[in-house]
């Protein structure tokens, strides 16, 4: 398998990018990488690392889309910019796969411009893993498609479900609807009208109807669809609560007796590891012609190295495959095709 790592993406530069794809090449025999940016700067940090590998390998691009920039208009001044030659790599088929911790909606913005979608695939989506009291859960969209129609959190419901049991390991996922209230008639026309079309679709004998945000995390539901907008404001402000949590609850750790200290620490370093980046890697861009796994910007080596990971397990378990046959049945049975 042959990776494309956008090696110039990130808040911290090449380094981490570098170090992340020498651990993936170190842990696995059958991948090859390719770093994709400034080349001479690039063969500059490989060799201070001291690895020399023929499955590592570069390719020349013309800048990147800073973090701060806006995606379209960066795109279009910067054709050939790092994450635009990943995509066109993997549009050409000289790469299976390409992952980047660079600016997200530029990644989105190339990937939409390739229309590298798979067939049936109107709008691809973002999926997060997330903690729950049951366990782990999928939201799905978190920022590719702010403005979604209902057939687009449909096809989410399946490609979702179909995550949910491969990577998961969940053999039966059940799918809610991000909503803001549980009761029917509940939210917007795209709600209302996402929750018919669930109701009355293949998907309803998994479907458990509208959850309210609490729900998330209780474990209401395997999988939780909503359009990106929603979903990124839910994954921001989790992120900013788990980080305000752990700060807030610290001080009063450290003053407990020393057995309870440890428990705690133990806790807090279990809870923690679910949402630490360097564990989870990045996200997957499902929908996408191949694997797309977008990172954090602050993601480090380990980050990186775990990407590049998930990037394999998509491609192993024949995420798009199944993406292609479900959907396909699913769009005729449910008359929006």
């Amino acid at each position: 398998m042959r990776i494309a790592l956008d090696a110039m993406g990130g808040d911290n530069g090449p380094t981490p990018n570098v170090k992340g794809a020498i651990a993936a090449l170190q842990e696995l025999p059958d991948i090859e990488v390719v770093l994709v940016g400034d080349v001479p700067l690039l063969e500059q940090h490989v060799a201070e690392e001291r690895f020399s590998d023929k499955r590592l390998t570069f390719e020349q691009s013309d800048g990147f889309v800073e973090m701060h920039e806006k995606p379209a208009e960066t795109l279009r001044s910067k054709p050939n910019s790092s994450i635009a030659v990943c995509w066109k790599m993997m549009a050409a088929r000289s790469v299976d796969a390409l992952v980047s911790a660079g600016n997200t909606g530029a990644v989105v913005a190339s990937g939409l411009r390739t229309r590298l979608f798979l067939k049936g695939v109107k709008r691809p989506g973002i999926a997060v893993t997330l903690p729950t009291l049951k366990g782990r859960s999928i939201l799905l969209d978190v920022g590719a498609n702010p403005a979604a129609r209902p057939e687009h959190l449909y096809q989410y419901g399946v490609m979702g479900m179909i995550y949910a049991k491969e990577i998961l390991g969940i053999a039966n996922p059940s799918i809610g609807l991000m909503n803001i209230g549980s009761e029917e008639g509940k939210g917007n026309e795209l709600y209302r009208d996402t929750h018919t079309l669930l109701s009355k679709s293949r998907l309803q004998g998994r479907y458990v109807g509208n959850v309210e945000g609490r729900g998330l995390y209780q474990g209401q539901a395997d999988v939780l669809i909503c359009e990106g907008f929603v979903g990124n404001v839910v994954l921001k402000v989790s992120e900013g609560m788990a980080d305000f949590l752990f700060k807030a609850i610290t001080p009063a750790v450290v003053g407990a007796l020393d057995q309870e200290r440890d428990v705690a620490k133990r806790a807090f370093q279990q809870i923690g590891r679910q949402y630490q980046y360097s564990e989870q890697g990045g996200a997957p861009l499902l929908g996408i012609d191949g694997a797309c796994v977008i990172c954090h910007g602050s993601s480090d080596a380990r980050a990186i190295q775990n990407a590049i990971k998930s990037s394999t397990k998509l491609m192993n378990r024949d995420i798009n495959g199944q993406i292609t046959t479900d959907l396909s049945e699913e769009m005729v049975a449910a008359e929006i095709g």
